[in-house]
């Protein structure tokens, strides 16, 4: 039983992991195409980018749900503590979706489409920032006692470092979802993309160095965690992988290829989340709760296995399915 108390909870820290990489992975480009939505000039490139999601785009969101849902169940604590100190940003993110659903149905009746347009871009724009800021709040620390409850202030989640994850999170997004339109457009549009792609590239790389560099400059704990093997010798690879991935990305925007684009910014959001994943575990909230402490029963946490173990391939076969058979180039004409 002992061995079950510290296996199962790093078990479940893997899986959230999972949930959450393929939710900002697949969702990502979804909410990146809707912030590019405000920066389309005529209705037919707004119309393009907006049949380019949907019949995907539901799908792409369920991953969220799960990653709440497991949360609630494997780590009640976490749950309870995260919710408690970021009730604004996800009121935020909450707010933007439902903002962006709505807009996404009302726009394909509506005679004038202007405003349910914009309600689209700012729907997305809003999910990506809430989602930015939750993500600084809890990288760089969630204020709890001893028995791990929130004891903080309603505005803590609002810092320069979680404004700074914010805005390169969204940019991260705008990158995918650039590449994404690369992959699934064409003429003009598709040209538009390959400009977009690369600045975003750009800021992404401009704000990913900023927290790189600040994190362990401001955070004694991350800095004792990072400098000390073997975790010295991880990291000391990582960068370098990065600006790997970046250099072949850029490269092959250059080249205007139309897939490499899409599948080295999906390398470097897997790199990403490798990096994360060994600074924050085996915290839950770091540097405050860990996933022990946090952990549900055992008993619990294996029921919760056998469910999810044959969930999650009926999830991604639905989700490959999917792209699949909706896996053309939008073409003009085809969003009336």
């Amino acid at each position: 039983m002992e061995t079950l108390k510290y296996f199962l909870p790093q078990v479940w820290f893997g899986v959230l992991g999972l949930f959450l990489f393929l939710y900002v992975m697949l969702d990502g480009f979804d909410l990146g195409v809707g912030i590019l939505s405000l920066t389309s000039d005529d209705e037919e490139r707004r119309g393009l980018l907006m049949t380019s999601l949907s019949n995907i785009w539901d799908a792409n969101e369920t991953w969220l749900v799960l990653m709440g849902g497991g949360l609630f169940g494997a780590f009640p604590r976490a749950y309870g503590t995260i919710l408690s100190a970021l009730y604004i940003p996800i009121f935020v993110m909450v707010f933007g979706f439902v903002f962006r659903g709505v807009a996404f149905e009302f726009r394909e009746q509506a005679n004038r489409k202007f405003f349910w347009n914009f309600a689209f871009g700012a729907g997305s724009f809003a999910a990506a920032l809430g989602q930015g800021f939750a993500l600084g709040a809890v990288l760089f620390g969630i204020k709890v006692d001893q028995k791990g409850y929130f004891i903080g202030g309603t505005w803590d989640w609002l810092t320069w470092q979680s404004v700074l994850v914010a805005l390169t999170l969204i940019q991260a997004y705008v990158l995918i979802g650039s590449t994404y339109l690369i992959w699934k457009t064409e003429g003009e549009l598709q040209t538009t993309h390959y400009q977009t792609a690369k600045i975003s590239a750009w800021t992404t790389l401009v704000g990913a160095i900023f927290i790189t560099i600040s994190t362990p400059i401001f955070y004694e704990s991350a800095r004792t965690k990072l400098f000390e093997p073997p975790l010295l010798y991880i990291f000391a690879v990582i960068p370098f992988l990065g600006i790997f991935l970046i250099w072949q990305l850029l490269k092959s925007l250059d080249r205007q290829q139309e897939r490499a684009p899409f599948i080295w910014t999906v390398l470097l959001f897997v790199l990403t989340f490798l990096g994360l994943a060994l600074v924050v575990f085996p915290y839950i909230i770091p540097t405050q709760i860990t996933i022990y402490e946090a952990s549900a029963d055992p008993s619990s946490l294996v029921i919760m296995i056998i469910f999810v173990g044959t969930l999650i391939p009926v999830m991604l076969f639905y989700n490959l399915y999917s792209y699949v058979v909706f896996r053309g180039k939008v073409a003009s004409g085809s969003y009336e």
